[in-house]
C-alpha cells in the first residue's frame, strides 16, 4: 500500500502537490496538446455534437479538406494556458483529501492509518469537483472555438473574444459557466476512478514484487498511468458528450437543451445509447500516452 502521508508536513505538502501537478500539467501539454491532445479532442467534439461525420476518420478528413490543417488545433491557446493549473488542482485536491482521511483513519487505528480503495475513489472526486472550477469555463470556450463555423461566418475571434460574448449573454455563471452541473458530474467521476486505478495497480504491484512504491520502475509506473486514464474516460464519457452539447449549444430560441437532463433525454430519444459514445475511439487512443506522461513526470 501507499505510505502514510500523516507527517509530510501540511502547507509545504500542499504547494508541493500542486508544483507535481503543474509539471504534469505541463508533460501534457508537450506529449498531447501539440502532437496528440489538440487534433484527436477536435475531432471527439464535433462527432459529439453534430451528426454530419460517419466516423472519426470521416470527421478528420473533411475538417482537413474544408478548414485545413490548422483547424486541427482551434481552441489550443485556453488549454495551453488552464492545463497546467487544472492538473495542479488534481494532484493538490486529490493529496489533501488523502491526508483528511489519513488522519481520521490514525484517530480510529493508528496502526493503519492508510487509505480504503473508496477513500482513494472519494480523494479524487474531492479532486475533480475542485477542478471543475477551473476546468468548465476553460473546456466552455474550447468547445465553442472548435464547433464555431469556419471562414467568415465565425463567431469569435478568439478566446478572449469568446469569454465576453458568453459573459454577455447570459452572464458569467449561466453563460461562461454553461454545463456546469454536468461537468461536476464529470469530473467527480472521471478522477476518481483515475487515481483510484492507479493506485490500485501501484499498491498491487508492491505487494506483489516485495518492493517499496518508490522502487517500482518508470516504465511500469507511466503504463499504469495510461490505463488509469483509459479507465477515467470509460467511466465518464457520457457526461462529457452531454457537456459538450450543452456547451455548444445556441442561446435564446436557437437553444435546444434547457438544462442536463433534458440533454441527457433527448439524446437517448434521438440516438440512442450510441449517442453517449460518439467520438470515443480517439479519445481512447489520445487518453493512454496523455496520462501516462502526466504520472510518470
Amino acid at each position: 500500500m501507499a505510505e502514510p502521508e500523516l507527517d509530510a508536513g501540511g502547507f509545504k505538502r500542499t504547494l508541493k502537490d500542486l508544483f507535481a501537478g503543474a509539471a504534469g500539467g505541463v508533460a501534457q501539454v508537450l506529449l498531447g496538446q501539440y502532437f496528440l491532445w489538440q487534433p484527436f479532442d477536435i475531432v471527439k467534439v464535433r462527432l459529439q455534437t453534430t451528426s454530419q461525420y460517419s466516423s472519426a476518420l470521416d470527421a478528420a478528413t473533411q475538417i482537413f479538406q474544408n478548414e485545413g490543417p490548422l483547424a486541427f488545433y482551434k481552441g489550443t491557446l485556453t488549454p495551453l494556458i488552464g492545463i497546467g493549473a487544472c492538473v495542479s488542482v488534481q494532484f493538490g485536491g486529490f493529496h489533501w483529501a488523502r491526508r483528511q482521511f489519513e488522519q481520521r483513519n490514525s484517530a480510529k487505528d493508528a496502526r493503519n492509518p492508510r487509505l480504503s480503495y473508496s477513500q482513494y475513489y472519494l480523494s479524487g472526486a474531492f479532486a475533480g469537483i475542485t477542478n471543475s472550477v477551473i476546468s468548465g469555463p476553460i473546456e466552455h470556450v474550447r468547445i465553442r472555438l472548435q464547433t464555431q463555423p469556419h471562414g467568415a461566418g465565425r463567431l469569435y475571434t478568439g478566446p478572449i473574444d469568446c469569454i465576453r460574448k458568453l459573459s454577455a449573454h447570459e452572464g458569467v455563471l449561466a453563460g461562461l459557466y454553461r454545463g456546469e452541473a454536468v461537468t461536476i458530474l464529470r469530473e467527480a467521476q472521471a478522477y476518481g476512478v483515475w487515481f483510484l486505478a492507479f493506485e490500485y495497480m501501484m499498491n498491487a504491484d508492491a505487494q506483489r514484487n516485495n518492493v517499496k512504491r518508490e522502487e517500482i520502475s518508470q516504465l511500469k509506473v507511466a503504463t499504469y498511468g495510461g490505463i488509469a486514464g483509459e479507465a477515467l474516460w470509460l467511466s465518464s464519457y457520457p457526461f462529457d458528450v452531454v457537456k459538450s452539447k450543452m456547451q455548444s449549444d445556441g442561446f435564446g430560441p436557437n437553444r435546444r437543451y434547457q438544462s442536463m437532463r433534458d440533454c441527457f433525454a433527448k439524446t437517448w430519444q434521438v440516438e440512442g445509447a450510441r449517442g453517449f459514445w460518439k467520438g470515443i475511439g480517439p479519445t481512447l487512443l489520445r487518453a493512454m500516452p496523455v496520462s501516462a506522461g502526466t504520472f510518470a513526470v
